[in-house]
């Protein structure tokens, strides 16, 4: 099952012409990603292997222009895995409602900051991300 974060619309995330900033979608993704993770990728020991994770490619549809004072739900699952990244998808609807606002794909590879590289998406990583995976089967 996909995790959800719910996030509500206020007036400081709006452009000039009342809707959710389009730059503001890309805060409330990683916000829901970060949810997703605690939840369910053991954070702390991932924090402590000093690896990161890096979006190395967004690509984002919008569909829907949310509002001030509107709720967001927002799914977050795991599509895919591969040697060297994975790509999370995440869609974002009006909270109670199937009114999709946008959808997203975000890649994403393993960073080594002691090697200053990426490196192969192997070993517990993997096996947790293949866990997270086949949770939202």
């Amino acid at each position: 099952m996909p995790h959800i974060t719910l996030i509500k619309v206020r007036g400081y995330h709006l452009d000039v012409y009342g809707h959710v900033n389009n730059a503001r979608y890309l805060e409330f993704l990683e916000e829901a990603r970060w949810g997703f993770f605690e939840e369910y990728g053991d954070l702390d020991w991932f924090m402590q292997t000093g690896l990161a994770l890096l979006v190395v490619n967004i690509n984002i549809n919008y569909r829907y222009p949310a509002s001030m004072g509107e709720q967001l739900a927002i799914q977050t699952s795991v599509k895919s895995t591969s040697q060297r990244s994975a790509v999370i998808y995440q869609r974002i609807q009006l909270a109670g409602s199937e009114q999709l606002v946008a959808e997203a794909d975000i890649t994403f590879v393993v960073f080594d900051a002691k090697q200053n590289k990426s490196v192969p998406l192997e070993g517990r990583l993997k096996e947790l991300l293949q866990n997270m995976l086949a949770s939202n089967s």
